[in-house]
């Protein structure tokens, strides 16, 4: 936890604010060690980052005195990504490594390969994403939440909806044997679709490019879905 990423009720005016919920309270104790007189990176979601002095720590609640949080979060990346649904062990930590390298929309996509049980996950529902994405705000000292869409269908998705997100967007497809290169240090807005575990089916990459993807790929290696986005926009970002 990079950062001490506030909810607006925790702000109870301009110079307080009251730490209460039990994850975060743990983390100053056991990972910051922190004591009365501290001073942390403070951030309030949706808004600023500055710096807060620790009043008090207890079990129950943690007191901070608040400077201006006036400073920005880092720029976001522009890069709308489409994942499909990925395993729900995977898509933990896959909502967490995205929302910290900036990706502010991010589309979880069926596709043939996506097993239709993990539409039922419980990390599916909404308090279980909003968590990771708070994870990854706080990793990357970043306030601004992505907004995450659930599209159950994918030919409806890349029929009607897709050709209208690339009118402003260069859109990618990630998917191996593809004969372009990822592109390095993108400057203009982008879109990147990645597949599951076991990849796309041809029709799929078909639809995706008709709709106006270029395929690209990383190499000859087959990586992990996680990694494979890690990667993947690491590459694309300016």
């Amino acid at each position: 936890m990079n950062l001490i990423l506030l909810a607006p009720e925790d702000l109870h005016d301009r110079h307080l604010a009251r730490v209460r919920d039990p994850r975060r309270l743990r983390h100053l104790r056991e990972v910051h060690r922190a004591s009365p007189g501290d001073e942390l990176t403070l951030g309030v979601l949706g808004g600023g980052i500055g710096r807060g002095r620790l009043l008090s720590l207890d079990d129950e609640e943690a007191r901070f005195e608040v400077d201006a949080l006036d400073q920005a979060p880092p720029p976001s990346l522009d890069i709308e990504l489409v994942l499909a649904l990925p395993r729900p062990r995977m898509l933990a930590r896959s909502l967490e490594h995205v929302t910290a390298l900036g990706v502010k929309r991010l589309t979880l996509l069926h596709s043939r390969r996506v097993e239709k049980s993990y539409w039922q996950s419980p990390e599916l529902r909404p308090e279980k994403i909003h968590e990771h994405l708070i994870l990854g705000l706080e990793q990357a000292r970043d306030t601004r939440l992505p907004e995450v869409e659930l599209v159950s269908r994918f030919k409806p998705f890349v029929e009607d909806v897709l050709p209208g997100r690339l009118t402003a967007r260069r859109g990618l497809v990630a998917h191996p044997g593809m004969a372009q290169a990822c592109p390095r240090g993108l400057a203009e807005p982008a879109l990147l679709v990645v597949g599951p575990e076991g990849g796309l089916i041809p029709y799929e990459v078909e639809q995706l490019q008709a709709a106006g993807c270029e395929g690209i790929h990383l190499g000859e290696r087959i990586l992990r879905v996680e990694t494979a986005v890690v990667a993947l926009l690491a590459r694309l970002a300016p």
